[in-house]
């Protein structure tokens, strides 16, 4: 079943969450620049739209024309960020966007749900800044996806895919059931 717009950051070992998210929604997958280091631009589905900070412009060339970032913005029924690295939470939650991505979240619709899945070095996960940083993200409402542990180095790697898929499409269910159970009243 198909219905739901999500975006999703990829990187290369996180193809086969694109995958799974695929089967049941239409994804369109944002990479930044730094991330294009870590993306095999071929282990990305068929059917998912890639996007990068290039696309945000190119068809843009007079007031008026659609902008990337809102329509993107306004497609999308959820979005996922994931991996979610130490310096884009940085940039959201000082409401940065110099980014395509980091334009999505700017110009999103906070009545539609954001999830996050840190993936960081475990010092900067346990770094003040981090613990201020995911604070202003939940001001917004945007779901936190807790890192997992990597070995001796402590907390810090990402959730892995199939948890991140798991947890989104929980959270879609309880709303659908949620709003089932409230239009019979």
């Amino acid at each position: 079943m198909q219905d739901n717009g999500i975006h999703w950051r990829c990187t290369q070992k996180r193809s086969n969450a694109n995958d799974c998210f695929s089967d049941w929604a239409d994804v369109k997958a944002v990479v930044t620049q730094t991330s294009l280091t870590f993306v095999d631009l071929a282990s990305i589905p068929k059917n998912v739209m890639l996007y990068t900070d290039e696309h945000e412009w190119s068809s843009w060339s007079k007031i008026g024309d659609s902008v990337l970032h809102i329509e993107l913005r306004r497609w999308a029924d959820i979005m996922v960020i994931a991996p979610l690295s130490a310096n884009t939470l940085a940039k959201i939650a000082g409401g940065l966007c110099d980014n395509l991505l980091t334009s999505i979240v700017r110009a999103w619709d906070y009545e539609k749900p954001i999830f996050v899945a840190p993936s960081m070095n475990a010092y900067m996960w346990r770094n003040s800044f981090t613990e201020k940083h995911i604070m202003a993200i939940d001001e917004f409402g945007i779901n936190l996806i807790p890192p997992v542990s990597h070995g001796e180095s402590g907390t810090g790697a990402m959730a892995e895919p199939s948890f991140i898929l798991s947890t989104v499409r929980m959270f879609l269910e309880s709303r659908r059931k949620a709003s089932t159970s409230s239009s019979r009243t």
